[in-house]
């Protein structure tokens, strides 16, 4: 199986979506990429759909924004 990626931004509302999620599907399902530290990775989860984060992107290429923490441009920066 191929693995979910969470993206998040380090803020308090994506910190804990990052847990629940981890301990919904496990450590070992999920590539937890902290677009904050690495913006390197902003263009890669916007081709995949992130509009916002917290979002997780599901083996089969779907994108689930959780709740609301910050916009991409506001990842951006």
């Amino acid at each position: 199986m191929e693995k979910s990626v969470f993206y998040h931004a380090g803020c308090p509302v994506c910190v804990s979506a990052e847990h629940d999620i981890i301990n919904l599907v496990g450590a070992s399902n999920v590539d937890v990429v902290h677009l904050g530290k690495d913006k390197s990775k902003i263009a890669q989860a916007e081709r995949a759909g992130v509009k916002s984060v917290p979002a997780l992107l599901t083996p089969n290429g779907h994108v689930l924004h959780i709740n609301y923490g910050a916009s991409m441009a506001d990842v951006k920066g």
